[in-house]
C-alpha cells in the first residue's frame, strides 16, 4: 500500500497526539494475588500462568526480560502491556492504546470489534506491536519503552477482513508480513498470506501471496506467528477453533513457501482443551524454548497456559510427547523456565484502593472513555463515578460505555467494593456488574427520595434482551453500601450486600456468568443517568477487592 494511503487514512481518522500518552504507572495495589499465584515456590509452576481473559497472547524476550500482550477488541485503553522475568510470574505495566480509533467509531461500544490477535517484536532497539481491526485493516504502534508511551498507530494496510498480522525481518534487511483472514468479513478463511513489507515496518510492498491453504486438515487456521530458524521459515498458526482446535507449524526454506504442516500440539489426554494460538520464546542463555497459548474457559475467556517447548527433525514439539509421535500434549505443572536470578513472586492486579491519581491498569471502559465520567481527585482515596447517561440507542448494558471493568482473576473468589452513593436525580443507579452476552448487576436505585437495592439480570443482551428485577430492599441513605459477588466454579455468581463490611446478606437467585462477544465475563463497576442527559449524581468508590 503507497504510503500517501497511510496519510489519508490517519487523517481520515483524525489522529491526535494529545490523546496517545500511553499510561506506565504501577498499579496502586500491588500485592499478591489472594486468589491465583501460578509459581508454586518450588521451582515449579502451574497452568494457567495468567488466569485472565488474556486471549490470543504474542510475547517477546528482549535480553532478560519478557512482554506480552493480547487482544483487547474494544475495551479501553486497549493492548495492555505485561512484564515478567521468568514467564511465570507477570504484572502489567502500560498501555498502548490508551484511545481507540477511529474516536466516533470507539466512543461507543464495538462488541467484538477493535483489536484482535496482535504482535509484538523488537527490532533494531525498537518494540513494534502489530494489531489488526477486522473492519478496517493492519495497524502498527512503536516504542522504545514498553511500558509507554507508544507512538501514534500508523495503517500498515487498509483492508476489510485482514486479521491476526505478524512481521518477520530477515537477516539480509528484507520484511514480511503474515496475516489471516476473517471470513466474517473477507469472505474467505483458513488461508495463510503473506506480503512483503518496507524495512520499516510502516507499510506493504507489492501483492501478498496465498502460502498455506488450511480448509483441508486444518479449518479456521488463523493467528499466524512468523520466526526464522536453521534457514527454515516458521509459521505458527492455530488450526480447529477456539474451544476444541490444535495448534499447527508450517515450515519452508523459502519465505513464499510452499510450506510443509504439522500438528506439534493437540488436547490428547489432557484436560487442557483447544491447547492454541500463542508465542514461541526462548531463555536468555537459548537453551530452552517455551511456548504460550490459550485455552478457552468460556465466561472465564481465554486464558495463558506456558508449554515446554522442544525440537525434533526441525520440528517444534509443545508440551510433553508421552508416545513420540512428535505432538504434544499440555503440562499442568511442570519445573520453571530456567532464567538469571530467581524472580519475586508477581501477579497482574485486580485490587484497587483508588488512592493514585490514575486508575490501576487492570481497568477498561467498554468505550473510550470521557473525561466526565471519572475523578480520582473530587473525592480523596476514592474514584467518583459520575451519574453517566445512556446512549440514545440504548436496550441495556450492551450499549453502555461507561461501565468501568476488568478481568475475571480466578475460577473461585470474592469480589466486593466499598461506594457511597449520592444520588440527584429520580431514577440514577449506582452498583457492581458482571457483565457478559448475559449480565447481572447489584445496584441502589434513587426512587421517591429513598434507595432501594436489587439484583437485576439481562440475558441475551447482546440480541436485545431486558433486564428484570428481583424485589428491592430498602437501604439507608448516605452512607457506605458494600456490595459483593462470590464467584464458584462454573463461573456462577451470588451477590450480597453489607451496611457495616461484615455482615452480608444474598440479594438475588445465582446467576451464571457468560462470556461476552470474543471475551470472558468482566466485573467492576458503574454509576448511571436514567436517561440520555448527564444528571448531578455520582457514586465514590472507597475501594475494589478481590479475595479467596
Amino acid at each position: 500500500m503507497p504510503r500517501i494511503a497511510n496519510t489519508s487514512l490517519l487523517t481520515l481518522f483524525g489522529l491526535c497526539t494529545l490523546a496517545f500518552v500511553a499510561r506506565a504507572q504501577s498499579p496502586t495495589v500491588s500485592g499478591l494475588s489472594q486468589v491465583w499465584v501460578p509459581d508454586l515456590g518450588n521451582g515449579m509452576y502451574k497452568n494457567p500462568v495468567l488466569y485472565a481473559d488474556y486471549s490470543d497472547p504474542d510475547v517477546v524476550r528482549v535480553g532478560n526480560d519478557y512482554y506480552l500482550t493480547s487482544s483487547s477488541f474494544s475495551s479501553v485503553p486497549g493492548l495492555q502491556i505485561l512484564h515478567s522475568k521468568d514467564l511465570v510470574n507477570w504484572t502489567i505495566i502500560g498501555t498502548a492504546l490508551p484511545v481507540q480509533l477511529p474516536r466516533a467509531r470507539y466512543d461507543q461500544p464495538q462488541p467484538g470489534n477493535g483489536v484482535w490477535a496482535p504482535a509484538l517484536r523488537f527490532h533494531k532497539g525498537e518494540f513494534y506491536l502489530y494489531y489488526p481491526d477486522p473492519d478496517l485493516g493492519i495497524f502498527v504502534v512503536k516504542t522504545k519503552n514498553p511500558a509507554g508511551p507508544w507512538s501514534t498507530p500508523v495503517c500498515v494496510k487498509q483492508a476489510k477482513g485482514w486479521i491476526d498480522p505478524c512481521p518477520l525481518w530477515d537477516e539480509d534487511g528484507r520484511a514480511y508480513l503474515v496475516h489471516a483472514f476473517a471470513g466474517s468479513r473477507a469472505g474467505i478463511k483458513s488461508v495463510i498470506h503473506v506480503s512483503e513489507m518496507a524495512p520499516d515496518g510502516l507499510s506493504l510492498l507489492g501483492e501478498d501471496k496465498l502460502v498455506f491453504d488450511g480448509h483441508q486438515n486444518h479449518p479456521t487456521i488463523e493467528g499466524p506467528k512468523f520466526y526464522k530458524r536453521h534457514g527454515y521459515y516458521y509459521i505458527f498458526a492455530p488450526g480447529g477453533g477456539v474451544p476444541t482446535g490444535w495448534q499447527v507449524a508450517l515450515r519452508s526454506k523459502n519465505v513464499f513457501g510452499p510450506y510443509e504442516d504439522k500438528i506439534v500440539m493437540a488436547q490428547g489426554k489432557s484436560k487442557t482443551n483447544g491447547p492454541h494460538q500463542g508465542a514461541w520464546v526462548d531463555t536468555p542463555d537459548g537453551k530452552q524454548d517455551w511456548f504460550l497459548h490459550f485455552q478457552d474457559q468460556e465466561a472465564y475467556g481465554r486464558v495463558v497456559h506456558l508449554q515446554p517447548m522442544s525440537w525434533q527433525n526441525d520440528w517444534p514439539v509443545i508440551g510433553l510427547d508421552p508416545d513420540g509421535d512428535g505432538t504434544g500434549e499440555p503440562v499442568h505443572t511442570y519445573r520453571k523456565p530456567a532464567v538469571p536470578g530467581k524472580a519475586a513472586l508477581a501477579t497482574p492486579a485486580t485490587s484497587d484502593e483508588f488512592a493514585a491519581k490514575t486508575l490501576g491498569l487492570q481497568w477498561q471502559w467498554q468505550a473510550n472513555p470521557q473525561p466526565a465520567w471519572y475523578s480520582l481527585t473530587a473525592a480523596s482515596g476514592s474514584v467518583r463515578l459520575a451519574a453517566a447517561p445512556r446512549p440514545t440507542d440504548y436496550q441495556n448494558f450492551w450499549q453502555q460505555p461507561s461501565l468501568l471493568l476488568q478481568k475475571l482473576p480466578a475460577e473461585s473468589f470474592t469480589a466486593t467494593t466499598k461506594l457511597s452513593f449520592a444520588p440527584k436525580a429520580e431514577g440514577e443507579k449506582a452498583g457492581l456488574v458482571m457483565m457478559g452476552m448475559d449480565y447481572a448487576y447489584l445496584a441502589a436505585t434513587y426512587r421517591g427520595g429513598k434507595l432501594e437495592l436489587a439484583q437485576t439480570v439481562c440475558l441475551k443482551a447482546d440480541k436485545g434482551g431486558t433486564e428484570t428485577a428481583s424485589a428491592p430492599v430498602a437501604v439507608p441513605a448516605g452512607q457506605p453500601l458494600y456490595l459483593r459477588v462470590a464467584v464458584r466454579p462454573g463461573a456462577k455468581c451470588q451477590f450480597s450486600y453489607s451496611l457495616d463490611g461484615r455482615q452480608f446478606t444474598p440479594l438475588g437467585a445465582e446467576f451464571p456468568a457468560r462470556e461476552g462477544k470474543w471475551v470472558g465475563a468482566k466485573m467492576g463497576v458503574f454509576c448511571l443517568s436514567p436517561g440520555p442527559a448527564t444528571t448531578a449524581g455520582y457514586a465514590d468508590v472507597d475501594w475494589w477487592r478481590v479475595a479467596p
